[in-house]
Order: C-alpha cells, then sequence, then structure tokens
C-alpha cells in the first residue's frame, strides 16, 4: 500500500531543444536507489493530450517506493511529430533517464498511443529494461490504420497520419509497428493490460500482440479484465492499475 508519509519532488529535464522533449522526474524520499518506472501517456500521439494524463500514476508510483519518470514528446502537429520524430523521443528520453538515476531495476509503462512507444522504445532501448507495460497499446499499426481508429470528423485516422500514408503507401509500418519488430528478448517481460470493452484500441490489439510475442520466443503475458473500457487503465484504484503495480514490485522490488 502507499505509504502517505512519502512526500514526491519532481525535476523538469530537456532532452531536445523542441519544447515538448522533456522529461518530469518524480522521486519519492526514501533513501538509496529505487527502481524507475518510465511513464508514457497516450492520446493517438495527437494534440492536446499530454504528460498530465499519467500524473496521478506517478504519484500512486511515489508513494510506493518508486521513481516515476513522465515522459513529454513531440505529437502530431508539432515540428518533428509522427514518424519516426515520437519513436525517437521515447527513446532519447530513456537515455536521459540513465544519465540521471540508477536504472539497473527499470520499467516501462505506456497507455494507448504510450503502449506502442513503450513497446516500441523497448526493441531500441540503450539500457536494460526489465518489464514494459502496454496498457492498451496500440501494437499494430496496420490493423490500427485500416480500422481508422481515431480518424473520421474531417481528419486522418490516427496511425494513417501518425506514418505519413496508408500501409500500402509506407513500408516503414515493418519498423514502426511493434507487432512486426518482435522479439523483444528474453531479458524483458511484457504484460499487456486490456479490456474487452476498449472502443478506443480493440481489444483484439491485445490479444494478436502477445500471441506474436510468445510465437517468437518473448516472455510475454495478457491481462485481460472483462468489462473494462480504455480509461479506467490510467486511474490509480483501478483493479486493472493495481494489477501492473504488483507486476512492477515482482519484477523491480520497491
Amino acid at each position: 500500500m502507499p505509504n502517505s508519509s512519502d512526500r514526491a519532488t519532481a525535476d523538469q529535464v530537456a532532452y531536445g531543444d523542441h519544447p515538448s522533449q522533456f522529461i518530469e522526474i518524480h522521486r519519492p524520499e526514501a533513501d538509496g536507489p529505487r527502481p524507475v518506472v518510465v511513464l508514457i501517456h497516450g492520446g493517438f500521439w495527437r494534440l492536446p493530450w499530454d504528460r498530465t494524463l499519467m500524473e496521478p500514476l506517478a504519484r500512486d508510483l511515489v508513494a510506493r517506493g518508486f521513481v516515476a519518470v513522465n515522459v513529454e514528446y513531440r505529437r502530431l502537429g508539432e515540428a518533428g511529430g509522427g514518424w519516426p520524430g515520437t519513436c525517437e523521443d521515447a527513446v532519447a528520453a530513456l537515455r536521459a533517464t540513465a544519465e540521471r538515476l540508477d536504472v539497473g531495476r527499470l520499467a516501462f509503462v505506456g497507455h494507448s498511443a504510450g503502449g506502442h512507444l513503450a513497446l516500441w522504445a523497448a526493441r531500441h532501448a540503450p539500457t536494460p529494461v526489465r518489464l514494459v507495460v502496454s496498457q492498451a497499446g496500440i501494437a499494430d499499426l496496420r490493423a490500427a490504420a485500416l480500422a481508422e481508429l481515431d480518424g473520421g470528423e474531417g481528419r486522418l485516422p490516427a496511425a494513417v497520419e501518425f506514418m505519413g500514408g496508408l500501409p500500402v503507401e509506407v513500408p516503414d509500418y515493418a519498423l514502426a509497428s511493434p507487432i512486426e519488430i518482435l522479439p523483444l528478448g528474453p531479458s524483458v517481460h511484457q504484460l499487456v493490460v486490456h479490456g474487452d470493452a476498449d472502443d478506443r484500441v480493440p481489444f483484439q490489439q491485445g490479444v494478436d500482440y502477445v500471441a506474436a510475442a510468445r510465437a517468437g520466443g518473448d516472455s510475454a503475458e495478457l491481462a485481460a479484465f472483462d468489462g473494462m473500457g480504455h480509461f479506467e487503465l490510467i486511474e490509480p484504484a483501478h483493479a486493472s492499475w493495481l494489477r501492473t503495480v504488483a507486476e512492477l514490485t515482482k519484477l523491480l522490488g520497491a
């Protein structure tokens, strides 16, 4: 359970020249090296969604004795946003984290589009990651584009805008889609948390990704929640977050 006596301090650190290229490091008062959890927010890679979506989770992690690193990144509509800049930001944020913290016990947690970035960054991480948690992550960009997720109302589907075209037009889907860059390797465990009532990112994305990861020899697990939608995942009191905390504690300690 969180310890109410732990108070967090937060430092903002730039990892690039763009105003959206920064991390916020939230630290507990506990002495000594602490496990580090890098949080990556969702929002279909679009403005106006930002890191504040993950602030409740950051506060909860700090209260439990973790260091929480909340990542901001360039989004669609900003210079450099989209493929490949947004993915490169996720890796640069990890590099900045490793330069400032002891990352011997490190995990990624990403929600929705942040789940895509967490899985992608774990594959390209400059430092070992023990655990990556995809909270209803967009793990298959081709499927997301074909399903026209977050499209309509005069705008392109999110994955199509992110990649700069349809899968038949842009070969780089093979480089950007987590399901196509498997395996991540045996040293990192993958937990995919998804609800079967998700109306934003289809539950099948999680099912298919875990099956592909296991087929490639990876350690991967699907934590499925009956009747759960898309946003319960970022509520600190929800059972899905408590499932994530249990996995973080098991693999990283606290």
